[in-house]
């Protein structure tokens, strides 16, 4: 895949929070999605995830921490550590996993 409007990759997603492979560079996948400030309960992934903020933005617990992050900035989530969305997420997100990290 060459060139990826990654805000159109978003818009024609058919759901909030339901995320789209963009494509994969050696493990890592590349995602997007759109937030909508819905919260999405606590979770763990077997893959490190950075999360992107394109626009709006991402409200986060991670370990008991809350986190915000802004447009332009990333946070990494360590494989198997529990992280959930708090409410008022919302924007477009691009989330990188990272497989065997």
């Amino acid at each position: 895949m060459g060139l990826v409007n990654v805000f159109e990759a978003a818009a024609d997603l058919p759901a909030a929070w339901e995320s789209r492979l963009l494509g994969r560079v050696g493990t890592a996948g590349v995602k997007v999605l759109r937030m909508d400030g819905r919260p999405v309960p606590d979770e763990a992934h077997d893959a490190t995830e950075l999360l992107f903020v394109i626009d709006g933005r991402l409200e986060l617990t991670v370990a008991d921490a809350e986190v915000t992050v802004g447009p332009g900035e990333m946070y990494r989530v360590a494989a198997g550590t529990r992280h959930a969305v708090r409410p008022g997420s919302a924007g477009t997100l691009v989330i990188v996993e990272v497989a065997g990290e």
